[in-house]
């Protein structure tokens, strides 16, 4: 499988510049997965700007079933 780095850049939410990872989807998830973290784009947009990427966040953030799920973050 080819990584399309222009058009993930188009749907990656990630404000952290400069990130050199944007749009490199699996580069960014190994990085993250490194610091114990998951990537931003799996957050709602109010939530990955705070840059709090832990899995405790995640479950504060969808553990309710109230908020919408992770893939609803980057459409």
């Amino acid at each position: 499988m080819e990584c399309s780095i222009n058009a993930n850049k188009e749907g990656c939410i990630c404000t952290y510049e400069p990130c050199e990872r944007k749009g490199k989807c699996c580069d960014c998830i190994r990085y993250h997965k490194n610091l114990g973290e998951l990537p931003g784009c799996l957050f709602p947009p109010e939530v990955e700007r705070t840059y709090d990427r832990s899995f405790a966040k995640f479950v504060e953030v969808f553990g309710s079933g109230k908020q919408r799920g992770p893939g609803d973050a980057l459409r």
